[in-house]
């Protein structure tokens, strides 16, 4: 129970006022409803979209740099070729078998620079075909995905301007709305709509019973909600009972 010392006309303005929010902010979740979890999926397609193209960028660049490696192994194995047919030039006029042995055990580490060469280029031309591969599963995902965004977007505005109107009305009565409000009372029906499923921090007591949780309401209790001396709140669920619907059933 919050208790307030405020007159009875005071305490039932409170109420009033609580009633007038907790209406505007149920219109306002209802339209919200109706989006239901558009909004959440097109921010979940719009980041799964930026994770492929950031993907298909880091493919890119691994490509660029086996590209490169193979641009430089090929110039290695080109420059391999020309020192052997130096060496071999050099073959042809040494003076003894000495110079002739370390000129053929330097052609032999040239001929294996090539064959070392020839198996990278290989290897980064293997890798690039799976990348490539990668890539177009890649954007053929990318491309589905900014289509679903596309078809969401379009679903998502159609059903915003349907409510854009209202929705701005209704922002603007609740800005109003909460001014009569003080603070203490504000940030306490705020916490309760945090904490509750429907967003109903303000009910009526109807049929006897809490409108928001549906427990029993005593009598006693419901005197004292009538009365508008003090601000009640359910024993139950928290929520802040504003007034009793006496109407009887037809």
């Amino acid at each position: 129970m919050i208790s307030n010392p405020s007159t009875e006309t005071t305490v039932a303005s409170k109420l009033e006022a609580l009633l007038n929010l907790q209406r505007l902010d149920s219109q306002l979740d209802e339209i919200r409803r109706v989006r239901g979890d558009l909004p959440e999926e097109v921010r979940d397609l719009e980041d799964e979209i930026a994770g492929y193209e950031v993907r298909v960028s880091k493919f890119d660049e691994e490509i660029q740099a086996l590209n490169d490696q193979i641009k430089q192994r090929k110039q290695n194995a080109k420059d391999a070729d020309g020192l052997i047919k130096k060496y071999e030039d050099q073959q042809q006029n040494v003076r003894n078998n000495r110079e002739y042995e370390a000129i053929a055990k330097e052609i032999e580490l040239q001929r294996l620079e090539i064959q070392i060469s020839e198996k990278k280029i290989k290897e980064a031309q293997y890798q690039i075909e799976l990348k490539n591969t990668d890539i177009a599963g890649t954007k053929q995902r990318l491309e589905e995905r900014k289509k679903d965004l596309t078809n969401k977007n379009t679903e998502l505005q159609t059903i915003v301007g349907e409510s854009e109107a209202d929705e701005k009305k209704l922002l603007e009565e609740r800005e109003e709305a909460v001014k009569p409000i003080e603070e203490r009372l504000l940030t306490a029906y705020t916490r309760i709509r945090g904490n509750v499923r429907n967003g109903l921090a303000v009910v009526m007591v109807k049929r006897d019973a809490c409108g928001g949780c549906f427990n029993t309401v005593p009598p006693q209790r419901q005197a004292d909600i009538i009365s508008h001396k003090k601000i009640i709140v359910c024993e139950h669920c928290g929520r802040v009972l504003a007034d009793v619907d006496v109407k009887q059933p037809a």
